[in-house]
């Protein structure tokens, strides 16, 4: 079982916390655009928050790790016959996602800890509120929290064609290597 990158696939791990990530932004995305219209008589004004909050920490989380897993594993590089402009621009969508998503997970922490409160973790431990009391916190992190959201999503749409482009026009590997670990061929440099 290939639990590691190497320079032409991306092992299980790599996999596994794409997918799992990816699950988790499209679960908090749509529990996030509907928990905003809850009134109090809902009975799930506070459930919903609850668990949008704690997959949110789970979230950074999984972030944290990834960013660590990649730092200390080999990239794969590109799959024979993608251009330099391709190539640029996976990266810099790469580069957006992870920072947008950071952007967005400090964001939630700042909504959520604005009048001082702690983060419950799915009831296990409570996050402390280090920061709080800041002028108009809620509000301006609720706006910043929104916006990257929806750029968020809009990049992952391009991330998701990109991926579709290149399995049903170019017939490259590049998606079957997310989906298993499978050496493919690379260009010589």
């Amino acid at each position: 079982m290939q639990l590691n990158n190497h320079t032409s696939s991306y092992g299980w791990i790599a996999i596994l916390l794409h997918w799992l990530m990816a699950i988790a932004i499209i679960g908090l995305a749509i529990v996030g655009l509907w928990m905003v219209d809850l009134n109090y008589y809902s009975p799930w004004y506070k459930t919903a928050p609850f668990w949008h909050k704690s997959i949110g920490l789970l979230l950074l989380v999984l972030l944290a790790f990834r960013l660590f897993w990649r730092w200390r594993q080999p990239t794969p590089q590109a799959p024979v016959g993608h251009q330099p402009w391709e190539k640029r621009l996976a990266s810099l969508t790469h580069g957006l996602l992870y920072g947008l998503l950071a952007v967005i997970l400090l964001s939630g922490y700042l909504i959520s800890t604005a009048k001082g409160d702690g983060i419950s973790f799915f009831g296990l431990f409570e996050v402390p509120a280090l920061i709080s009391g800041l002028d108009n916190q809620a509000d301006l992190s609720g706006w910043i929290h929104f916006w990257a959201a929806m750029i968020l999503l809009g990049l992952a749409a391009l991330h998701a064609a990109g991926a579709l482009k290149h399995h049903l026009l170019d017939r490259d590997t590049t998606l079957i290597r997310m989906l298993k670990p499978t050496p493919i061929q690379t260009e010589e440099h």
